[in-house]
């Protein structure tokens, strides 16, 4: 199976998407912002990365650029639940128009991220 990044601030949701992936058999990484990413993918390369948009220190967005910007080739999937004022298909729209192919809208279930990630990974 692959090794998969996990990159979001809110500690329930890492916990639950470890599971959710552990389940089928991925290896998991998981980090709280993409400050924390940029440094890791120094000297790791997972075969996805999963990315929250909205984190502090670094958000999604400004992740997606740095790594586009360092020929970072893993394939991207961007997740967001929104806020009171940014919905998430806000949030997603910004990612693809940064050439993200793949999103999902928080909350999913297990049956949306196997699909995600079989199309992610072809």
């Amino acid at each position: 199976m692959a090794h998969v990044l996990v990159i979001d601030d809110d500690e329930f949701f890492l916990e639950m998407l470890q599971q959710m992936l552990l389940l089928d058999n991925h290896q998991v990484s998981l980090l709280k912002d993409g400050a924390q990413a940029l440094a890791w993918l120094d000297g790791n390369r997972p075969d996805l990365i999963l990315t929250d948009i909205l984190m502090p220190n670094m958000d999604g967005v400004e992740l997606i650029m740095k790594l586009s910007k360092l020929s970072n080739n893993t394939p991207l999937v961007a997740m967001s639940g929104g806020r009171r004022s940014i919905t998430s298909a806000f949030n997603l729209e910004s990612a693809k128009l940064l050439g993200v192919k793949h999103t999902l809208t928080k909350p999913f279930n297990q049956a949306a991220l196997r699909d995600v990630l079989r199309e992610a990974l072809a």
